[in-house]
């Protein structure tokens, strides 16, 4: 028995304990530092201070920093936490740590646990290593990591140990943002000084503060590690290079809210237990369209939680699934021909007195305030629509945009038909309607009668309005949305100051001065507002029509981020200064390159060392067959069909040309490999995509037919129909 059907006849649940159930009140953060925590640990004068810091920047007295180590330090070592390390999200996409341990040496050589306030504040690691684009240089290693107080401490479990863990912003030895974190940090506070200026033309009272919220829904798939273990394009790419259609895939549509297997919905509440003793907000856990996909989403928050907590997740989702002999797989497109994973980063604005600016109210043409902000937020998309597709560039986004009910790469903005007919009134200067939401009726009395919402879903639109708050879908499963909502505030913090500009600039608000700014506005951007389906073919060509760029090379997109609209929007808000966004251009290509050059070497070693040896011994049994039915026919006595000789010829010189036609394609494949280094990072990543990428998909077509012709006991990788419906 080969080795994939021995993993398929012995698949089974891991088994554990029966967990008696518990309120998720009654744990939910325990492992969390909450303001609560250090509330009842420290002075009120401590925390007052703390609390006017977060609000003001104004920096604690080295006292109370000292006081704020020693609570977390004692709370942390009360829940048995031995060491602590500055956690801190650096440019490779991941998360990154040092551990240090809370032991030190007295005057008499005895062990004490220590934790002052430089511990707390700062860290140290070496800078050298991580990606910095220019920034630094290989021999300069020092860089810092900063503790960022808005976002709790948190201690990580394992079975044999506990760590606290001090979210940081990491910077270079000259203050260079070298993390994901610091920009959307200073992105916050963009939004907030612009909304604030903006708001208070609306509102007696002086707004305080404004922040951006956000929350983001995961989508992941789900293997058994059995199979996983006998992918090598998995293990090395996180997507399947190779792989024949299973004859069923997600073409009965019976996966999407379907009932949840028993060992995936074990895993989903073990990820959620985890989740909820950290304090991360899970509330939505379903299947989602394709085989084996599935998705979270959390509770809103405010956007720089919001992130940590989704790199957690992922964190949490990856280790969790080993527990249970799964894999999880966070690629954006780890199969083909079917739904990828996506990110659909759901962002609204909140402010001090908690209202959610992005709710339309009742009479949405009436609420000056609303319609002002979503003016802006038009705007932006509109100016920056490149920024907004070059913040969700990466290799692995690269394949899934376009493709199996993922956004396009073109930026456009879905609204409804409630909002999108206020929209055009502006722009036609027409008096706006009241336009009353409906009660939806089933048609049966007995069912409850429920108000529709104000606007439908569009679910093929990667920015879209889906009530109180905007959706873009087009963020790719793996990536780190900081980057994503970054962008957003910072492009959205512009377009409110335009407004505000021309408000100061009109002397005062009046209605009619108001919507005379908003219709100005409004007739710029008007393109980019589409309420149509924006997979069709149609719509690329209405997009083009439009002036509306369609840009589905991750590299070309990512050059956005170097242009001087960017150099000027970024650094008028202290977001990214230009050699920080150049730094970043240079390391998102450059993983770009290496991401594809990995793939091309990881399909190559799997063709030559797993698919051709089958290919070769069934081309020898049916080379052996075929001369037994030559003898066979020579021999009369024997009656066989008139064309069965021929039949087998045919069967040979088939598998023959696909065996020539996969390693002729190699052969072409490593040359290809040598010319790509000789090129530099850009001209690299041009090549890779305009010749090597569809190169790899030449050889993938041939492979591929060869899975569907030879012996299933001869074909050693696991296939799509073991991988998405065998758990």
């Amino acid at each position: 028995m080969s080795t994939r059907r021995e993993i398929t006849a012995h698949i089974s649940s891991v088994k554990f304990e029966t967990i008696t159930a518990e309120k998720v009140s009654t744990y939910f953060g325990q492992n969390t530092f909450s303001e609560e925590i250090m509330k009842r640990r420290v002075p009120a004068s401590v925390f007052a201070a703390f609390k006017n810091w977060q609000a003001t920047g104004t920096q604690l007295s080295a006292t109370e920093a000292d006081a704020v180590a020693n609570a977390m330090k004692e709370w942390a070592l009360d829940n048995g936490a031995t060491s602590y390390t500055h956690w801190f999200q650096p440019m490779t996409g991941l998360t990154a740590e040092k551990h240090d341990s809370f032991i030190s040496v007295n005057g008499t050589l005895q062990i004490i646990e220590r934790f002052s306030r430089n511990n707390l504040i700062m860290s140290e690691p070496d800078a050298s290593s991580f990606p910095s684009g220019g920034l630094r240089s290989t021999f300069e290693a020092r860089g810092y990591t900063a503790w960022d107080p808005t976002s709790p401490a948190f201690i990580r479990e394992t079975a044999l140990g506990k760590t606290l863990t001090i979210p940081s912003a990491f910077v270079s030895y000259h203050g260079e943002a070298l993390d994901k974190k610091l920009p959307l940090m200073r992105s916050e506070n963009a939004l907030a000084a612009s909304s604030k200026r903006l708001l208070n033309h609306f509102r007696e009272t002086p707004v305080t503060d404004v922040y951006s919220t956000c929350g983001a829904e995961q989508e992941y798939f789900l293997v058994d590690g059995g199979y996983y273990r006998l992918r090598p394009d998995l293990q090395l790419t996180g997507r399947t290079l190779i792989g024949a259609s299973s004859p069923k895939g997600q073409q009965l549509e019976d996966q999407y809210f379907g009932s949840i297997k028993d060992r995936v919905l074990n895993y989903m509440m073990d990820v959620e237990r985890e989740c909820y003793k950290l304090g991360i907000p899970v509330c939505t856990r379903h299947n989602e369209v394709a085989p084996h996909q599935f998705e979270f989403a959390p509770i809103f928050e405010k956007s720089s939680l919001a992130a940590d907590h989704n790199q957690l997740l992922m964190d949490v989702m990856q280790k969790t699934a080993l527990k249970h002999n799964l894999v999880c797989l966070l690629h954006e497109k780890p199969f083909h021909g079917i739904n990828g994973s996506g990110k659909h980063v759901n962002w609204s604005m909140g402010d001090n007195e908690g209202n959610n600016l992005l709710n339309p109210g009742k009479t949405p043409e009436k609420n000056e305030e609303f319609l002002s902000i979503l003016t802006a937020i038009i705007h932006a998309v509109w100016k920056h629509s490149d920024l907004l597709r070059a913040s969700i560039a990466s290799a692995g986004n690269e394949h899934r945009l376009g493709a199996h009910e993922a956004p396009p790469a073109i930026m456009s903005i879905f609204l409804g038909r409630q909002l999108f007919d206020i929209v055009a009134s502006l722009i036609k200067g027409e008096s706006i309607d009241n336009r009353t939401m409906d009660m939806l009726k089933t048609g049966l009395e007995n069912l409850p009668h429920f108000m529709q919402d104000q606007t439908d879903r569009n679910r093929t639109s990667p920015f879209a309005f889906t009530g109180a708050k905007f959706e873009f879908r087009a963020c790719g499963s793996s990536a780190n949305i900081s980057t994503a909502v970054t962008v957003l505030n910072t492009i959205v913090a512009e377009a409110m100051d335009s407004i505000s500009d021309k408000l100061d600039k009109a002397k005062g608000k009046s209605d009619k001065k108001l919507f005379k700014i908003l219709q100005e506005m409004l007739i710029e951007s008007q393109h980019i507002l589409f309420e149509g389906n924006n997979y069709s073919k149609e719509w690329q060509q209405e997009a083009q029509r439009r002036g509306l760029p369609n840009v589905p090379n991750t590299a070309k997109a990512l050059e956005a981020f170097i242009t001087p609209k960017a150099f000027e929007v970024f650094g008028k808000y202290n977001v990214l200064n230009k050699v920080e966004l150049e730094s970043r251009y240079n390391i998102w290509v450059e993983h770009y390159n290496k991401v594809r050059i990995i793939e091309a070497h990881a399909l190559e070693e799997i063709v030559q060392t797993q698919v051709l040896p089958s290919a070769y011994e069934f081309q020898v049994d049916i080379g052996n067959s075929l001369e037994v039915l030559k003898d066979m026919a020579s021999d009369n006595s024997i009656p066989l069909p008139i064309h069965a000789v021929d039949d087998r010829k045919e069967m040979f010189a088939r598998l023959t040309e696909d065996i020539y036609q996969v390693r002729k394609h190699l052969h072409k494949l490593q040359d290809m490999l040598r010319v790509i280094s000789l090129k530099d990072q850009v001209e690299q990543a041009d090549y890779l995509y305009n010749d090597l990428a569809p190169h790899i998909e030449r050889i993938r077509k041939h492979v591929d037919h060869l899975e569907n012709t030879l012996p299933d006991s001869l074909w050693k990788l696991p296939k799509y129909r073991e991988l998405l419906f065998n758990m």
